[in-house]
């Protein structure tokens, strides 16, 4: 392995394929920072430009793009409340109440740092540990796949507020959402009322923008402000770095780089699940648990630490079994395709000096995200709430129309996401959180398919769930998870006796 990384430096340094590099971090910060856009659809309209072109260097770009798009998303969470990607859904719990603080330089900082880190822990488990990695996520079947989903969920229990039945309800909203297209198992269509558009199920991207864009926007229009936000509460100066507080934030780097990693190299089961868990290990594990969506800037850190470990991570399995990690993971996979490149064991022998340097290259991307990605970067964005919020509902609105819109080129997600916008706004009014909706839409249809197949591979024995010793593992887990908010909230009570 050591000689393969040696002759891939060469290559993955030189000045056209670190300027690809550079260039694709760039765009995929643009790309994440516009509501409704994702990394997904930068990728998508990259790999057809690369065609023809030295396969480092198209690897090069995609590279960037990934980690730059990664934490582009973070920067509307923080600043607008509008959430890039259903991975900083968790970040805008807490980044956005920093923002509302004055806090959001802060905020941008402890995110891109985070991510950093993250990245950088993720990218060295992809050049060391590929080979035998694998064999871990060998060890996943369909029951596994299933409790993994189910252990997801759980974490909604982190994202309940003070209200409990209030947050289960939201997540059933998601689940139930979830559920809306073709069954992926019999072919039945669930829910779509006979139109065509609803036969794949809701966009996802649509329902993030419905659910966190259109109710700012209908609370700016109502509040018809003349004022932007004060300077001093947009504060995007050069604040306390979050390496001075390296105690306080290390454990959590440490545990959120490990949990995104796991997350990553499972196939199919990376994304938005490694924030999700991320920030909801953090939140279990502080001494101070109710801060939290309130504008702790540890959930801040938790989520961008796991959600940056995600991405190298789920390029393992990708580039080993040809079997993606994540939905990104599964782009570039297609783009390596495109190049010649065949995934799986024999392209660790036959093109090392390429997959070896495209590995150097997602960790290059990673610290080059520190570099393009912090303050200065935030402060072309941030700007736009200076702006009256008469004047910035509009434009927010004209933003998220040419995104949603640009995804499918469709009048009918338009119409998805002012329905939804409204019900979303009617909902946060009575109380229910936004969060648990998308995380029910998310991992319920991979529940479900993944619970289907574990059937039917058993002969419909439902006992079969639990007969490996990782299930069970995850089911410890996941009682663990329900158990303990639980306990706490019957000592906080109880009171001191």
């Amino acid at each position: 392995m050591i000689d393969a990384i040696l002759q891939a430096l060469p290559g993955a340094f030189a000045p056209a394929n670190l300027l690809a590099v550079i260039l694709g971090t760039m765009a995929g910060i643009i790309v994440g920072a516009l509501p409704g856009l994702s990394v997904m659809t930068g990728m998508a309209v990259l790999i057809p430009l690369t065609f023809g072109m030295d396969p480092l260097f198209a690897l090069g770009m995609m590279a960037g793009m990934y980690n730059g798009g990664s934490y582009g998303a973070a920067i509307p969470a923080i600043l607008m409340r509008v959430p890039g990607t259903a991975a900083s859904v968790a970040t805008v719990m807490d980044g956005h109440a920093m923002t509302r603080q004055g806090k959001a330089g802060y905020a941008i900082q402890v995110a891109v740092v985070s991510g950093v880190i993250g990245s950088v822990f993720s990218a060295l488990s992809l050049i060391t540990l590929a080979p035998t990695l694998v064999k871990i996520s060998l060890m996943f079947g369909p029951s596994e796949f299933f409790w993994l989903a189910i252990l997801g969920l759980a974490t909604v229990a982190s994202l309940l507020g003070e209200d409990l039945l209030k947050g289960l309800i939201a997540a059933c909203m998601g689940l139930i959402l979830g559920t809306v297209g073709m069954d992926m198992a019999t072919g039945v269509e669930r829910y779509t009322f006979d139109r065509l558009e609803l036969s794949d199920g809701l966009d996802l991207v649509v329902l993030l923008t419905a659910l966190f864009a259109i109710p700012p926007v209908i609370q700016m229009i109502e509040n018809a402000r003349q004022e932007g936000m004060p300077a001093e509460l947009l504060n995007l100066r050069r604040q306390k770095s979050p390496l001075r507080d390296w105690k306080r934030f290390l454990p959590i780097w440490l545990r959120s780089s490990v949990i995104g990693i796991i997350i990553g190299i499972l196939p199919g089961a990376g994304g938005s699940m490694s924030s999700y868990l991320a920030y909801n290990d953090a939140k279990q594990q502080s001494k101070d648990p109710d801060s939290y969506g309130k504008g702790n800037p540890e959930g801040v850190a938790a989520s961008e630490c796991g959600n940056g470990a995600d991405n190298s991570a789920s390029l393992i399995p990708a580039l080993s079994l040809g079997i993606p990690g994540s939905g990104v993971a599964a782009v570039i996979l297609g783009g390596l395709l495109v190049h010649g490149l065949r995934p799986g064991p024999q392209l660790f022998d036959e093109h090392a000096d390429i997959v070896y340097g495209f590995m150097l290259q997602m960790l290059l991307s990673g610290l080059l995200v520190g570099l393009l990605g912090g303050l200065t970067a935030t402060k072309i964005f941030g700007q736009a709430l200076r702006l009256p919020e008469v004047l910035l509902a509009p434009l927010i609105l004209l933003f998220v129309t040419i995104g949603v819109y640009s995804v499918n080129n469709s009048i009918f997600d338009l119409q998805v996401m002012v329905v939804v916008g409204l019900i979303a706004c009617v909902v946060e009014r009575l109380g229910y959180p936004s969060a648990p909706i998308i995380l029910g839409m998310i991992l319920g249809p991979i529940a479900e398919v993944q619970l289907s197949l574990a059937l039917t591979i058993s002969g419909g024995e439902p006992l079969a769930l639990a007969s490996s010793p990782v299930s069970m593992v995850l089911i410890a887990l996941i009682l663990l998870i329900l158990v303990v908010p639980l306990l706490k909230r019957r000592k906080a009570s109880a009171g001191p006796n």
